[in-house]
């Protein structure tokens, strides 16, 4: 038996924990600016749902009910401005890592196919295309990517980790490339609901797609917006026919959100109140961080949207994270997030108010 782990590259996160062990020795504690990962509390109407549907001893549908299904089509028609979406554009799934690392697997790509993603990147976009035994590609312009092998195009705007935002154009330019070539297009938007200094725009906006979902699924995630990264709670939209071929698949691979997250992905779908207080803690948060940082001699560049600041000094990325380290601060060194990220690193704004006023203090040293 071959050994499938051989394929993929050393898990990054483990590379940080001697640094992580220096951070957490600070008599204050350390500061994890690290990881995404969400801190407050999670909304009492979610949790208040996910309760009501506890009872629930049958097996759930890959599908999800209907009710589920209701509630992620009105949400892209209201929220990303989608048309027309029927319960066949709509897919929900076990959070979008799970989605992104085996989605070239499920599309039955393999030796030969290329799978494209951007320079900077979420690290499991190339361990989606190893784990399938295809080939990962990088871009810095999608169009001018050689179209030779392209099987499939991720798109992330909101970017993971600089938080660059792709405008309407660029967008629209990097669907008709795909259209021209017949390369299936991914846009992974799940930071779409916190653009800070402008708003980011889904690939099924009707002046980005033209009004067709044809070859384009966008992915989406209630992890940041709600606080439910332990939920495991995301969905796919778009394109019916990519999107059915998906849910044969895990059917039979019995890919399926628990009930009781089903109905608690109904009520946070439902309620817009607790996005905006979370992104007003968010935004309080980011505004403390950038300037602390850019006070201690940090340029922020792009940044513009998403849970990151995208911060450099003009030196190596791992000596940065080790100078912080010694202030008690965690954050993950850019070069995670491939070799053009080697003179940055992503800094986190989800830590409490608390720790994040204690990373303030501890930059203005």
């Amino acid at each position: 038996m071959s050994a499938v782990s051989s394929r993929l590259p050393v898990f990054p996160w483990d590379r940080l924990e001697p640094y992580k062990a220096t951070a957490a020795a600070h008599p204050d504690g350390i500061v994890d600016l690290s990881v995404g990962t969400p801190v407050d509390p999670v909304p009492a109407v979610i949790r208040q749902a996910l309760t009501d549907a506890a009872d629930s001893p049958g097996y759930p549908t890959v599908w999800g009910t209907a009710a589920l299904r209701d509630a992620l089509t009105g949400w892209a028609e209201r929220r990303l401005g989608a048309e027309g979406l029927t319960h066949a554009n709509v897919l929900p799934v076990v959070g979008s890592k799970e989605l992104v690392a085996w989605l070239p697997t499920q599309l039955g790509l393999g030796a030969g196919d290329k799978v494209a993603y951007p320079r900077l990147a979420y690290p499991t976009y190339e361990v989606g295309a190893r784990l399938a035994g295809a080939e990962p590609v990088v871009y810095d312009d999608p169009t001018e990517l050689d179209p030779t092998g392209v099987r499939l195009l991720w798109l992330n705007s909101p970017s993971n980790p600089t938080g660059r935002v792709l405008s309407k154009d660029e967008l629209r330019a990097a669907v008709a490339w795909a259209r021209e070539h017949d390369v299936l297009v991914f846009s992974d938007e799940c930071y779409l609901e916190l653009g800070w200094e402008t708003e980011p725009v889904s690939v099924l906006h009707p002046e980005v797609c033209g009004g067709s979902y044809e070859g384009l699924v966008a992915v989406h995630s209630l992890s940041k917006r709600s606080n439910l990264a332990g939920y495991r709670s995301a969905f796919l939209a778009g394109d019916a026919a990519v999107l059915g071929e998906l849910l044969q698949i895990r059917k039979h691979g019995g890919m399926m959100i628990p009930a009781p997250v089903q109905a608690a992905t109904v009520a946070a779908l439902g309620d817009s109140a607790h996005v905006a207080e979370q992104r007003a803690r968010y935004a309080a948060r980011r505004a403390a961080l950038r300037a602390a940082f850019e006070g201690a001699g940090f340029r922020i560049e792009h940044s513009e949207a998403s849970l990151y600041l995208w911060a450099t000094r003009d030196e190596p990325c791992w000596e940065t994270v080790g100078s912080l380290a010694e202030r008690g601060i965690l954050v993950a060194p850019g070069e995670f997030y491939g070799v053009a990220g080697e003179r940055f690193v992503r800094v986190a704004f989800t830590a409490t108010d608390e720790r994040v006023e204690a990373a303030v203090r501890r930059l203005a040293q």
